[in-house]
């Protein structure tokens, strides 16, 4: 166990999010809010740590793939303690567990809250959570990856730890390069976005704030009523992009390079896409006498299957209103999620149709025993490790449901509450549906159930197992 390595990893970690805070920090000092001084004095302590951890860079310099996954699940747990200081030190949520799940609902793009009152916090505070989505959107190790290679095959361990998907490739043979390619699509994105935002006249404030929640598909937002209050234009704005954040980036990567026919073979972009059509108008057609006209009813549903579909969790009704079907729809597509390789959460569209076709296969089997048949994704035929992959995942995914869904049973809320608080943390959505939904939020929790939310937000982002490692006895025997 390389655990100099392992330390000087998470030293650059911390230093990363000290620099971070500097951010909420100089919007402290724009706004004249003394919020922002919390800010920098944790990221001036942590960052005197963090450079002291990375000062000597140890000679062995390998992790493998156990360890790449430990410390990927140890850093994720430093960066929300260190992330929720400042808004505990500061006063503005009182309790550090309050603080530590609104941490990690930031870092992990899943967008819960325990705020009441979203608009009474400060800037700097309102900045920091939102910033927070973007650094875990794309995750903070493809960051460090971009500016810090590691040798003998380390850097492909961390990525597949932190990056979501079934399997994790280069876009270009050097996975440095590919880590600054994502980031530059990710940045030009949220930019784009952000200029466009302005010229439908969204204030400066609100535009940053929503153009990172965005897209880190994470949905923190400054009001109380979510999107809800801004125009028609910006919510449309809102809804293209939350869709386009949850799509492959692979995807955006081949069109820059001009190859338009590898582009629209990703199998897993085309069910997407039509995985949202469909849902939009099947609620559409189910909410018509909810909503004054037809446009406002294919507005509200391309809105909220977007948002969910993609984790964003930004809103603009309470669609916990709307009929059961249209319900069913929206907790299914919490579910089903995203694109792997996007900064979606959900257990990702690509796993459903490796699923869908290893059952199409198994049942052609029983009729045909002597035919062979593959699974194919792209064109291509997938390894059969991929395959059990994909079925353990949704297996683990299922176990730890299980339990939580158990333990948060406790509370004595009903069973769609603990059912979609389930759904929205372990799918990194943000809402779920009655006292979660649009327009409640996660405080009524015990601790204990919060601490099993905080467990399920990072398992769901970190793609289950990096957490689940740490639980490992076996593990901390390595470490000894």
């Amino acid at each position: 166990m390389n655990i100099a390595f392992i330390i000087y990893i998470i030293g650059w970690v911390i230093v990363v999010e000290s620099v971070a805070m500097l951010f909420p920090a100089l919007t402290g000092l724009i706004y004249m809010e003394s919020t922002g001084l919390y800010y920098l004095g944790v990221a001036a302590f942590f960052a005197i740590i963090g450079l002291l951890i990375i000062r000597k860079r140890p000679e062995k310099q390998q992790i493998f793939a156990r360890e790449g996954f430990a410390v990927v699940g140890l850093s994720w747990i430093f960066l929300s303690i260190i992330g929720a200081l400042p808004l505990f030190i500061s006063g503005e949520i009182p309790s550090f567990t309050d603080a530590l799940f609104e941490t990690v609902s930031g870092f992990t793009t899943t967008g819960s809250s325990i705020l009441t009152d979203v608009e009474k916090m400060s800037h700097p505070g309102l900045l920091w959570r939102s910033l927070s989505h973007w650094i875990g959107g794309m995750g903070v190790f493809v960051f460090i990856l971009s500016i810090m290679p590691l040798a003998g095959g380390s850097n492909i361990h961390l990525m597949r730890a932190e990056s979501p998907g079934p399997q994790v490739g280069k876009l270009v043979p050097k996975l440095k390069d590919t880590a600054k390619i994502l980031y530059t699509i990710y940045a030009t994105m949220t930019f784009i976005m952000f200029v466009l935002l302005l010229i439908a006249k969204m204030p400066v404030f609100d535009a940053i704030i929503t153009s990172v929640g965005t897209a880190g598909t994470g949905g923190f937002g400054i009001k109380s009523d979510s999107i809800g209050s801004y125009s028609d234009q910006i919510k449309w704005i809102v809804t293209v992009f939350m869709a386009l954040f949850g799509i492959n980036f692979n995807f955006y990567f081949f069109i820059i390079a001009g190859n338009l026919k590898e582009a629209f073979r990703i199998e897993e972009v085309r069910w997407y896409i039509t995985a949202i059509l469909i849902s939009i108008v099947i609620i559409a057609f189910n909410i018509r006498g909810i909503f004054g006209s037809l446009y406002e009813c294919f507005r509200e549903a391309a809105f909220q299957v977007s948002s969910l579909v993609t984790s964003t969790g930004f809103a603009t009704t309470d669609f916990n209103m709307w009929p059961p079907l249209s319900k069913i729809i929206l907790v299914s597509l919490m579910f089903m999620g995203a694109c792997a390789g996007s900064t979606g959460g959900g257990i990702k569209v690509v796993r459903y149709v490796i699923l869908f076709k290893a059952i199409k296969n198994e049942v052609a089997s029983y009729i045909q025993p002597r035919s062979v048949k593959t699974v194919t994704m792209d064109g291509k035929p997938l390894d059969k490790d991929i395959i059990r992959g994909v079925l353990v995942f949704i297996g683990a995914y299922a176990s730890v449901f299980s339990v939580s869904l158990l333990i948060l049973a406790a509370n004595g809320f009903d069973i769609v509450t603990n059912f979609t608080a389930v759904v929205a943390c372990l799918s990194n959505i943000g809402p779920g549906l009655e006292v979660v939904g649009p327009a409640g939020n996660f405080a009524g929790f015990s601790d204990l159930s919060k601490f099993v939310l905080i467990f399920d937000m990072l398992a769901g982002r970190l793609e289950i197992f990096p957490m689940l490692i740490l639980l490992s006895p076996r593990m901390w025997k390595k470490f000894k």
